[in-house]
């Protein structure tokens, strides 16, 4: 059982099914500790404003003992990597994943998609990058995984992928594990939940991982201080109170 689930959507994505407190609930009946709120950035069509992300700061951190993490899953817009999300709003955020997505980044060439994966991963701007073995978006995998081990970037094996989006994905995600094991690169699971009810649902993420050899121990998700101490290494001020939490 993996407590922590590092990329959900609400309501507020409009393809999404979820509020916040359907996924409390849900929560609190799996033994999740720890989720993070991760709306697609602004530049979707159907994403929330720009100020959705700023006024995460009303949440509360806590709920019945499960802490909420203010996150967002930012858009890649270019070759030169740029999300959208920016500026001092970036550090009021206590988790940044960006990805793919083809309305904003249509699909090019193996060339255009490691120059901005690369670009972005060295931005020092994003903690996690989402579904990176998706075969819409082909990469010189080696390249990339060996620049999130440098700068500690992780990459996710996305357990929507399997299941409901993104089909084909599983020989470039197992092949990306395998250079994880190799280089030292950080992985995390994410469910990609567009709805509460797979909060936390990892089965075939962890099928794939145990394929690679990638250790379970390793993952970013596999307790809460792990994911927490690595957000604060990555200059995250904003987990501190959740840490101490956790402590």
């Amino acid at each position: 059982m993996f407590a922590v689930d590092t990329h959900t959507h609400t309501i507020a994505s409009t393809h999404a099914y979820s509020t916040v407190h359907d996924y409390l609930n849900v929560a609190k009946q799996r033994g999740i500790r720890l989720f993070a709120l991760t709306d697609h950035g602004p530049a979707m069509a159907d994403a929330p404003h720009f100020w959705h992300f700023v006024n995460l700061r009303v949440l509360p951190r806590i709920v019945d003992d499960v802490a909420i993490l203010r996150g967002i899953e930012a858009n890649i817009c270019n070759e030169q990597g740029d999300i959208d999300y920016y500026g001092d709003y970036l550090a009021e955020l206590d988790l940044v994943q960006a990805g793919f997505h083809e309305p904003v980044f249509p699909p090019s060439d193996v060339a255009n998609h490691t120059e901005a994966l690369l670009a972005c991963i060295q931005s020092g701007h994003v903690d996690i990058i989402t579904h990176p073995g998706n075969p819409r978006y082909p990469i010189e995998q080696e390249l990339i995984v060996r620049a999130a081990a440098e700068h500690n970037v992780a990459l996710e094996i996305n357990n929507s992928s399997f299941v409901s989006s993104r089909k084909g994905s599983e020989p470039t995600c197992l092949s990306i594990a395998k250079l994880a094991k190799q280089y030292d690169a950080p992985l995390v699971m994410g469910s990609d939940s567009h709805v509460a009810f797979t909060l936390g649902q990892f089965d075939e993420a962890l099928k794939l991982i145990d394929a690679a050899g990638y250790p379970q121990e390793r993952l970013l998700n596999y307790t809460p201080n792990k994911l927490l101490d690595f957000l604060h290494e990555r200059g995250h001020r904003t987990v501190v109170d959740l840490l101490e939490y956790f402590a």
